[in-house]
């Protein structure tokens, strides 16, 4: 989770609430179960851009697959790199290091996977970040991005009752809103995501929505039980039209052909 111009580590404790709380853990979830659904069994080298605290290097080393997490704020960095020594049986598959999207500690290197999620959304627009993640995308490999839903950028204000913010949001076309941490996030629909993923070699694939009938319960504690029914129920409508329009996130995967 990177931004252009702000340190999270300042919003770390407000993030690390929301990861633990039942929207946070849909969207680590539903986007976690895809990327290890399009990787299969194979170990693979992964590299999470913007990783935040660590949380999807955690679920994707634990998994078995080799993990660089690089993260541009120094506090949320130091986050992840407790989390991961406090698992020391993933910690040798793992490695952490300092930069953002324009600036990554690779020189020529190519990933099975690259994940960036929670990030273009705070960036002034999506064409170059994509462009520069899809470089380092080897043959066979993927692309995941998440960001926001701008099909669905009014409906968390609609459903939680602030009824003249989404009015002026859909009346507007604007794309821009607050996102969880208070800061204004900016969205994509997916048929642009999908065409930038094109026009960077990579065949897009099924996309999904993400948080599409809990967005707007910010205070959600369920019972590990409805948090199940709810996370399976968000999994079925993530891939079906025309709920996953409605997703205020969107999850675009895209492969890089294998070369013959």
């Amino acid at each position: 989770m990177t931004a252009a111009s702000s340190d999270f580590a300042a919003v770390g404790t407000g993030y690390a609430a929301y990861s633990r709380g039942g929207r946070g853990r849909l969207r680590h979830d539903i986007t976690a179960r895809r990327v290890l659904a399009e990787l299969g069994d194979r170990p693979a080298r992964v590299l999470d851009v913007g990783c935040g605290d660590g949380e999807m290097v955690l679920r994707l080393a634990a998994a078995g697959h080799l993990v660089s997490g690089v993260e541009k704020s120094p506090g949320m960095l130091d986050s992840a790199a407790e989390r991961v020594a406090a698992v020391p049986e993933i910690a040798e598959r793992v490695t952490l290091a300092e930069g953002d999207i324009y600036h990554l500690p690779f020189d020529g290197a190519s990933f099975d996977v690259v994940v960036c999620h929670g990030v273009v959304m705070y960036l002034a627009d999506s064409v170059a970040p994509i462009a520069h993640l899809s470089r380092l995308v080897a043959p066979g490999g993927i692309l995941s991005v998440l960001t926001k839903n701008q099909l669905a950028v009014d409906v968390r204000e609609a459903l939680s009752g602030d009824y003249a913010s989404a009015r002026l949001q859909i009346e507007s076309g604007q794309v821009a809103s607050a996102g969880n941490l208070g800061i204004t996030t900016r969205g994509d629909t997916p048929d642009h995501l999908d065409d930038l993923a094109r026009a960077n070699g990579l065949t897009p694939l099924p996309w999904q929505g993400v948080r599409i009938f809990h967005d707007h319960r910010k205070d959600w504690t369920p019972s590990e039980e409805e948090y199940q029914a709810a996370l399976e129920t968000e999994w079925a409508a993530s891939s079906r039209s025309p709920y996953r329009e409605l997703g205020r996130l969107v999850h675009a995967v895209a492969r890089r052909e294998a070369t013959s």
